[in-house]
């Protein structure tokens, strides 16, 4: 959760059109895979809604409800989704996030801003941000065996 935190400060964003595009989809979908929902509730949309609360407050309801959705979807769907293929499942989910995260956000910007304009504005960026986060995750899960080392420190 403090990671997804420290990450919503604009200090490590990209600067874009309308505002920034921030890092924190990585560390939402990797602790989604590797926690229970409800702990990926709490990295996700907890971690989302203060990183907003400290930094940039507009937006903090938006981003709990996104965020702790979609880290609650993709940890159900990576623990109950072909359990068998675990980068296949995983693979799934965070595809499955990543639409929920930019349907979620597009709605929310054009709820809290009035405009769907900026919405759309943000959109391109918001599937940037979505993918950039699920490609991230399944690299570091997988390729470069965090999810492994993650098991073997949980289980010793």
């Amino acid at each position: 959760m403090g990671m997804n935190v420290i990450l919503s400060l604009s200090t490590f964003s990209i600067p874009v059109p309308g505002g920034h595009l921030y890092f924190c989809d990585a560390v939402i979908d990797t602790a989604a895979i590797l926690l229970d929902p409800f702990a990926a509730f709490v990295v996700g949309g907890i971690g989302s809604f203060l990183g907003d609360f400290f930094f940039y407050p507009a937006p903090m309801f938006v981003s709990l409800v996104t965020h702790g959705l979609q880290a609650v979807i993709v940890s159900v769907i990576s623990h109950k989704l072909l359990t068998k293929k675990p980068v296949v499942s995983s693979s799934i989910a965070v595809i499955v996030g990543a639409v929920i995260m930019v349907v979620g956000y597009t709605l929310g910007r054009a709820y809290v801003y009035s405009t769907p304009e900026y919405a759309i504005l943000k959109l391109p960026f918001e599937i940037l941000q979505a993918g950039f986060g699920a490609v991230v995750s399944i690299i570091l899960l997988y390729p470069m065996r965090i999810g492994a080392l993650f098991q073997r420190i949980l289980h010793d």
